[in-house]
């Protein structure tokens, strides 16, 4: 069984920056494709981005294109979401998740496994 562990999260002003990080452990054999997700209060769960297994492919929601930022150190088991000019809409519970891989639909189904969540609150 896959455990995910999400932490980095605080207060950020907008404009700056934070990087949140997933990191896991149980794979068996090759590493998983995360996805990272955000619910903030009264409002459903989004997907945020996502990344391969190698790190070679990744998507992200039109919300947060251009500003966000994910990666991945396999070595370390570790996946990083860079947020950068975060806007105070970008405030919620961000958790990781895993999936066989992403693919087009990459935010709709398919998770195995989910982190506790870490909170993210953009506010000047």
């Amino acid at each position: 069984q896959v455990q995910l562990v999400e932490s980095g999260g605080g207060l950020v002003q907008p404009g700056g920056s934070l990087r949140l990080s997933c990191a896991a452990s149980g794979f068996s054999s090759e590493p998983n494709a995360i996805v990272w997700f955000r619910q903030a209060p009264g409002k459903e769960r989004e997907g945020v981005s996502c990344i391969s297994s190698s790190g070679g492919t990744t998507y992200y929601a039109d919300s947060v294109k251009g500003r966000f930022t994910i990666s991945r150190d396999n070595a370390k088991k570790t996946v990083y979401l860079q947020m950068d000019s975060p806007k105070p809409e970008d405030t919620a519970v961000y958790y990781c998740a895993t999936r066989f891989r992403c693919g087009s639909l990459w935010y709709a189904f398919g998770f195995s496994s989910w982190g506790q969540g870490t909170q993210v609150t953009v506010s000047s």
